[in-house]
């Protein structure tokens, strides 16, 4: 192709480059000439009125070296499969994307680590300009700078720190520097009452505060460490603060919220269908859509069943294959029968007649007689042998086969298996199993080839039987006089053929003598073939056109075959045009494939010659695409001898085996038919005309006609096989006596698809007693008996009752630009089915230099093309490395493995769009909440005693004086006074003792030996808090009432520490010390926590004190800006003159501080009547006494875990054997080994504690076990929580550690809150824990509906604890008030001697202590007053008995009301969108899902490589979308330790939100679903 002369035109320089590139485009066949001319005119139009412009087509018109060194590198790039290219498609395209182009806001770009492009990726792209300059362009100039503005100019994702380039390099190790992070204060409660965007848009900012405030864990271990690390924070705090606050200043808009925006704007187009019906639990509601009234329906006849020509064999025709081979070999030994060119193209190697049907014989002989000599299995006639060859050698195939043939055995051919995992291999390896084949036959050059064990044996295949290998070219020579068995049935199987099914299974097709020899004659006479002839086949010769025409028909009829390997066709794609015209044949069988590489084969034109050739049998004509390829070819040689009527498209089946073929010859109007029809009518199954420039219409071309002696139906292609009419679109099958007749050993799906009698209207047989085979093609049938294939069911996709084919969609792919980002041949098309309907995903290869924006932007152009020309959704679009989708053996894209590896998140994407938002269109309507009907709490009281149901509420059993008779404590109000009691009583009675693992043993230290560091006896520990009373009167000059922040480790120091507070007066709060690991990030906690709850002083040791000053900790926090800090290792040696006692037990006794999973720091009051009321509470509950022991693994800074680590055993009295939980991270079995050492009966422990040894022991129990370890002597084995029991996790504990005597019944759960830290505790006497299942879909309408274990949507619940002695809980609906039924959800509501005395502010404002600590019920209980959890749960009476012989009320905690999200007006757990993320994919190993402008967002941690990151967003879109019916908005991935979790095991999920939103997460990867 010339360049243009544009040498006296006035053409500027942009439209010289456009020229360059069409000249391209048209030599490498991306565009017709009739395109080319048309765009060529249009670009040189304005400026022709000043210059004649030359004819840039003229042939002869040299190319200039940059176009020719263009299409030299392009070439190799370009040989791909261009069935699918149409000029008209390409227009439709364009215009529909200028359609699209000025109304569709711009998509946010999806963000991605550097690290995670492969190498074309990693080009910087400063220079490149920030808009689009293409006129097609989706993007508008305004469109464009928002883009870039949200995007910024980097393309590594949405993090502000530093790039990773290195894979292997792990960032989790590098420092990372983090932004400035804002801390919120919200009142606690509120954030329940409004939508979390509201709560973001007003929540006022402090001061900037150096590093983000953590409340995430002090933990040594790796993981923790990194998540406390990593996980950024921001805390709102109690109350009504008074620290420094900006109202002023606008909320930090981080990238990662514009691009949300972005999303926002996008997602604001109408969806395409409306919602109909309201929300109802059946899953009916997800049905697809009705039936288009409007679609158009069929409206001929019933079609009658048409029959082809009468099958008139030429006489003299062999009387089966066996004789035509001893007649060829005979008469005609010297004649060619195969040819196979080399590597070079050169005609080599040769098979005569009659040394093919010498080597037959001996194959025959030697299976019959020497197979099984040494001890194997013997071959016998009728049995199946596989046959394994390369592609390259159809002679070796050639005599496997015939020999098989010849001894009656069943021969089946397969691919060469390799080493590694084949697509489709593990397929073929189950359909040889069921087979029964134990022996594979292959040539020695294969053979070698093979992998090999130690042993010198072929390795087993993976999914294969054990086979024994036999070598066709080492056989021993076959005596004179033998002769092969005579056949005893012309009905028994010839050969089976193998074919994968829509599911991806592989299936042996079975072809009998009979069949096989009636297939033979019926090719013969349909394609004239006649001893002598020569053919040229490029097709596969082991399966389908390859081998009937290749390896049967060319024998049955002595002619000469020419076969071309794949593998030069790759190097030489004109070899098999070269052989036509060398050996002058008159048959060529080829794939449309193969035309378009001739095509571009340009430099070998001139020397075809297509005189002779009288036959060209296109293989796959069954296509639609195929008729541009043909009509391509038609063009360029029909000047070199190539007659119009030779090209026969013909029409194939696994089942039915040749379907129909044009006749070769028929110069007739009636021999050959086109149509152009509306490709809408297809959608709908209705053939309809369509006008010749529609741009949605597709042409077809006939497949020739029906078989002589075959009869073809069009049955309908879902339900019962009933007759279509003749404008309806079904699936063609046929009556033929050469067609399949089963599927080997699978008799189900034979029937339905061998022995199929076609249905009249009414239901009447249509055919009498003749059966049909159905042939997997949908087509309909025309004048004249022509038959048209307008697709396939394997490609099938029927999405919202329409019907769309996978080439189809290909075609228009390919019509949107593809040259710069994809190859051509290289995509996968296939539907997967998410919410009872199927939805369309497109896999394709990236070119490696495409850069990451403009791949982004073709993936969009390709959703509107496909949109516009199909009206149907695209789910998901991703784009591969190149050479990552999985190839059949000869090259082309492994549709079904393509399949599998998507769905099991293997594939490795590097670009993913999905669009779920525009493609799920069946999602029940949104729950609407109407005001205007709310019911009153009194009508929903009055109709609960109507129905006789019983008001929700429990207590616990009565406190009596008489429970503690004899306890000398009983008589003391206060903890003090109980400890000074206990010291002068049992001085040297041990209450705690702090172990650890032996000094210097690490992880690897097996099993671990406990130690003791500390112990302490009544009378140590009272004399310790004295001195510690006299520090704080001395040096701290505190006075009575001052708060006193205690910053130490888990230990006795830090009680000690409590109780000298509490001996002079002062209110104690503890704190968890800054991790010394994350100084900068946990520090600022500290001082939050410091200056909310006033400390006038801090008390600690030594070494903290240290780290308060190191120049790390300054740099957050001057030290200056602490209050005094007092150190307890440097104690006074005075006594205190007396100890302080409150004048009421109603006065404060300690404030206890913690944040909650939103990120709420809230402070409460806890009295020292509560104080010991709780502590009265436990003892009774676990029957604690001196005498008892109890092990404790868990944090001691808030809640119940600080009660029991500090207060229980100053009240019962029992040892307390204390292992902080960072001694469990540093070694998993201490815990256990100190509970089984001290035969502990009681021991409580975080949910954390239990995953470490979980996780960190799995494999260990054996060991355990060996070296005595033995947990038969716990009772119980408690979770101190404030969340819903984990029951996977208490299970998986359970039945791990039930090998070393633990009792399934010891584990149980607690539950606490911020307004009672103690409501339920499991009891020594205490019915076993309760389990129901709840379905989920009646949770989120606020319902609970119980139904069996295994139901669907079913959500397992576990009882949390026994309520408390003295402790009474009530369900109530949260919005009314009103009291609940049982078994109906609400809030838990709770009474009891020991609830929280209010939350602790700066201003000691106490507007919310009424509606949180002193809230009545409108309905029911009126009379009491009640502290409200926030916690969501149910009552519900079981069948159990209590120790007061009632029957017992279990409480199930839900979830927490804060921690919900709203969402199509239903509530929504977290923690349960959480488990089905977590079930996606085993690659990730923690998740949390947040909230952001009514967008989910879900956070996954990839334990894997960051090429792993983008399976992800696929497999979690749609677990979340078939388990809750929710639409993912963003997909987060990043390393694990990024989610923060605090020290009870907690997610911090809003902590985790303000981080993604600051872009302060470095994800690998970031998706923003349409």
């Amino acid at each position: 192709m010339a360049e243009v002369d544009t040498s006296g035109l006035q053409v500027p320089e942009d439209v010289r480059l456009k020229l360059a590139e069409l000249d391209l485009e048209l030599s490498e066949g991306d565009i017709t000439q009739k395109g080319y001319d048309k765009k060529r005119q249009k670009l040189l139009a304005p400026y022709k009125h000043t210059s004649k412009v030359p004819d840039v087509s003229s042939p002869n018109s040299e190319p200039s070296p940059q176009t020719s060194a263009q299409r030299k590198a392009q070439r190799r790039l370009t040989r791909e499969d261009n069935r699918y290219h149409s000029e008209i498609r390409t227009e439709a395209v364009m215009q529909a994307l200028a359609a699209h182009s000025k109304k569709i806001p711009v998509m946010p770009l999806p963000s991605k680590r550097t690290s995670v492009n492969y190498h074309g990726q990693q080009r910087q792209r400063d220079s490149r300009q920030e808009s689009s300059s293409d006129d097609d362009s989706i993007y508008d100039d305004e469109a464009n700078r928002n883009f870039h503005r949200g995007a910024r100019s980097r393309d590594s994702g949405a993090s502000s720190s530093s790039s990773f380039s290195d894979v292997s390099a792990s960032p989790r190790h590098s420092e990372r520097p983090r932004s400035a992070a804002y801390v919120k204060y919200q009142i606690p409660g509120n954030t329940s009452r409004q939508a979390l965007a509201d709560v973001m848009q007003s929540a006022r900012h402090s001061q900037h505060i150096s590093q983000p405030p953590d409340v995430t864990n002090n933990a040594k271990s790796s993981r923790q460490a990194d998540r406390v690390g990593r996980g950024v924070s921001s805390v709102r705090v109690a109350g009504n603060v008074g620290m420094d606050m900006d109202s002023d200043s606008p909320r930090h808009q981080g990238k990662v919220a514009a691009k949300i925006q972005q999303l926002m704007n996008t997602l604001k187009r109408p969806k395409r269908k409306p919602l109909t019906e309201y929300f109802v639990e059946e899953d009916d509601a997800l049905e697809s859509p009705p039936a288009d009234p409007n679609a158009p329906k069929p409206e001929g006849s019933t079609l009658t069943p048409v029959p082809g020509d009468q099958l008139v064999v030429p006489s003299g025709l062999p009387r089966n294959l066996e004789a035509a081979l001893h007649r060829y070999g005979s008469s005609t030994y010297k004649a060619l029968a195969v040819t196979v060119l080399d590597q070079n193209g050169k005609p080599t190697v040769n098979l005569t007649y009659g040394k093919l049907l010498s080597k037959t014989q001996k194959i025959a002989y030697n299976l019959l007689n020497k197979v099984g000599q040494k001890g194997e299995v013997p071959i016998k006639p009728g049995d199946r042998v596989a046959l394994v060859y390369p592609n390259n050698d159809p002679i070796s195939f050639i005599n496997g086969f015939y020999g098989c043939l010849m001894a009656g055995v069943v021969p089946v051919p397969v691919e060469v298996p390799t080493s590694r995992r084949d697509a489709g291999g593990q397929g073929v390896g189950f359909m040889l199993g069921s087979l029964n084949v134990c022996h594979a036959l292959t040539s020695e050059a294969c053979l070698k080839g093979l992998s090999k064990t130690a042993n010198g044996d072929v390795v087993t295949f993976r999914g294969w039987p054990r086979l024994s290998w036999l070598s066709t070219d080492s056989m021993s020579k076959l005596p004179k006089d033998w002769q092969p068995p005579p056949k005893t049935s012309e009905d028994v199987p010839a050969y089976v053929e193998y074919t994968t099914g829509k599911d991806g299974s592989t299936v042996g097709v079975t072809v009998t003598r009979k069949g096989a020899f009636c297939h033979c004659q019926t090719l013969t006479v349909a394609c004239n073939y006649t001893e002598g002839e020569v053919m040229v086949c490029v097709l596969d010769f082991k399966r389908d056109v390859g081998l009937w025409h290749g390896i049967l028909c060319s024998v049955f009829n002595g002619m000469h075959v020419i076969f071309i390997p794949y593998s030069l066709m790759k190097v030489d794609p004109a070899s098999w045009m070269k052989m036509i015209t060398k050996y002058k044949a008159s048959c060529a069988i080829v794939k449309s494939r193969d035309m378009h590489w001739g095509l571009l084969a340009q430099k070998d034109h001139k020397d075809v010659n297509f005189s002779s050739l009288r036959l060209l049998l296109v293989a796959d004509g069954a296509n639609p695409w195929s008729l541009t390829s043909c009509d391509a070819f038609l063009n360029a040689f029909q000047s070199k001898g190539l007659k119009p009527e030779a090209i026969c498209p013909c029409a194939s089946s696994s089942e039915a085996l040749t379907v129909s073929v044009r006749r070769p010859g028929r110069t007739s109007s009636s021999a050959t038919g086109r149509g152009i029809l509306s490709m809408q009518g297809l959608s709908y199954g209705v053939v309809r005309v369509d006008s010749e420039n529609s741009l949605t219409s597709l042409t077809l071309q006939d497949c020739g006609q029906v078989m002589p002696g075959a009869v073809m139906i069009v049955v309908k292609i879902e339900g019962a096989p009933y007759l279509c009419k003749t404008d309806e679109v079904g699936e063609l099958c046929v009556c033929a006596g050469y067609a399949g007749v089963q599927y080997w050993g699978l008799q189900g799906i034979t029937v339905n698809t061998f022995q199929v009698q076609p249905l009249q209207s009414d239901g009447r047989p249509a055919a009498g007693d003749k059966t049909y085979v159905r042939t997997g093609l949908l087509g309909f049938l025309g004048p004249g008996g022509l038959v048209f294939v307008c697709g396939s069911k394997e490609g099938l996709m029927q999405i919202s009752n329409r019907r769309h084919n996978t080439d189809d969609i290909i075609a228009t792919v390919l019509a949107v630009e593809p040259m710069k980002f994809i190859y051509r041949g290289r995509i996968a098309v296939f539907s997967i089915e998410v919410l009872k309907d199927e939805r369309i995903v497109i896999i394709a290869e990236q070119r490696p230099d495409c850069p990451e924006e403009e791949s982004f932007q073709w993936m969009s152009r390709v959703l509107q093309a496909v949109d516009s020309i199909h009206q149907v959704g695209v789910f998901c679009l991703a784009l591969v490395p190149p050479n990552y989708l999985p190839k059949t053996p000869l090259g082309g894209i492994h549709l079904h493995e393509t399949r599998k590896k998507f769905l099991e998140g293997s594939l490795h994407p590097a670009n993913v769009l999905m669009c779920p938002h525009t493609c799920v269109t069946n999602l029940p309507k949104p729950r609407e909440h109407r005001p205007d009907r709310d019911v009153t709490p009194s009508a929903v009281h009055v109709g609960n005693i109507v129905q006789g149901a019983r008001m929700a509420w429990a207590q616990g059993r009565e406190l009596n004086m008489a429970d503690e008779e004899g306890d000398g404590s009983r008589k003391h109000q206060f903890l003090t006074e109980i400890l000074r009691y206990r010291a002068q009583a049992t001085p040297d009675h041990n209450l705690f003792t702090l172990l650890n693992s032996k000094h210097g043993q690490t992880g690897k230290a097996w099993p671990p030996q406990v130690q003791i560091q500390l112990s302490m006896s009544c009378s140590q520990l009272h004399k310790r808090a004295e001195r510690i009373g006299c520090l704080l009167m001395e040096k701290g000059k505190l006075n009575t009432g001052d708060h006193v922040a205690l910053l130490y480790p888990p230990g006795i120091e830090l009680i000690a520490a409590f109780y000298g507070c509490l001996y002079v007066g002062c209110v104690p709060v503890t704190i968890r010390p800054p991790h010394p690991q994350n100084v900068t990030t946990t520090l600022p906690t500290v001082k939050m926590i410091v200056d909310v709850s006033k400390s006038s002083a801090i008390m600690t040791n030594g070494n903290i004190i240290k780290l308060l000053r190191t120049k790390e900790a300054i740099g957050v926090v001057d030290v200056r800006a602490w209050p005094p800090l007092l150190d307890s290792d440097d104690l006074p040696k005075k006594k205190l003159t007396a100890i302080y006692k409150a004048p009421t037990p109603e006065m404060m006794c300690y404030l206890d501080f913690s944040v909650s999973t939103t990120g709420m720091l809230a402070g409460v009051k806890m009295s020292h009547a509560a104080a010991t009321a709780l502590c009265r509470c436990v003892k009774l509950q676990c029957e604690f006494y001196p005498s008892r022991e109890a092990c404790l693994c868990l944090d001691p800074y808030s809640g119940l875990g600080f009660a029991l680590w500090a207060l229980a055993s100053i009240y019962s009295g029992h040892h307390s054997l204390l292992v902080p939980p960072s001694e469990v991270e540093a070694n998993p079995a201490v815990w256990l080994s100190a509970v089984s050492m001290y035969k502990v009966r009681d021991t409580f422990c975080s949910y954390g504690v239990m995953d470490l040894c979980t996780r960190g022991l799995g494999t260990s129990t054996a060991a355990l076990k060996a070296k005595g370890l033995n947990l038969s002597c716990v009772r119980i084995c408690c979770v101190i929580a404030e969340e819903r029991p984990r029951i996977q996790l208490t299970s998986s504990f359970t039945k791990l550690f039930a090998d070393l005597g633990l009792s399934y019944r010891a584990v149980s759960t607690s539950f606490g809150c911020r307004v009672n830290i103690g409501i339920s505790f499991p009891g020594a006497a205490c019915p076993e824990p309760t389990t129901v299942f709840v379905d989920l879909r009646a949770l989120r309408n606020d319902r609970v509906t119980l139904v069996e274990k295994g139901s669907p949507h079913s959500l397992c619940l576990m009882e949390s604890g026994k309520l408390l002695p003295g402790v009474k809980v009530a369900i109530a609906n949260p919005e009314t008030k009103g009291q609940c039924a049982d078994s109906h959800l609400g809030e838990i509501w709770v009474s009891s001697p020991h609830n929280a005395n209010g939350y602790f502010t700066i201003y000691g404002d106490d507007s919310l202590h009424p509606d949180h600590f002193d809230a009545s019920l409108a309905t029911g209980d009126t009379q009491s007053s009640y502290a409200r959890t926030g916690y969501l749960g149910f009552v519900r009476r079981t069948e159990l008995t209590q120790s007061d012989g009632g029957r017992h009320d279990a409480l199930f905690v839900v979830g927490s009301l804060d921690e919900t999200v709203m969402l199509r007006g239903m509530r929504y757990h977290p923690i349960d969108i959480e488990t089905s993320v977590l079930r996606s994919h085993r690659k990730i190993c923690e998740c949390a899902v947040f909230t952001w402008t009514n967008l989910l967002v879900v956070v996954v941690e990839l334990d894997g490589n960051e090429n792993e990151a983008l399976d992800l967003v696929p497999l979690v879109t749609n677990s979340v979308l078939e388990e809750h019916y929710l639409i993912v908005g963003v997909v987060v991935v990043v390393d694990p330790g990024i989610i923060p979790i605090n020290s009870r095991g907690e997610k911090q999920r809003m902590h985790l939100r303000d981080g993604f939103l600051a872009d302060q997460l470095d994800p690998i990867y970031v998706a923003y679903n349409m």
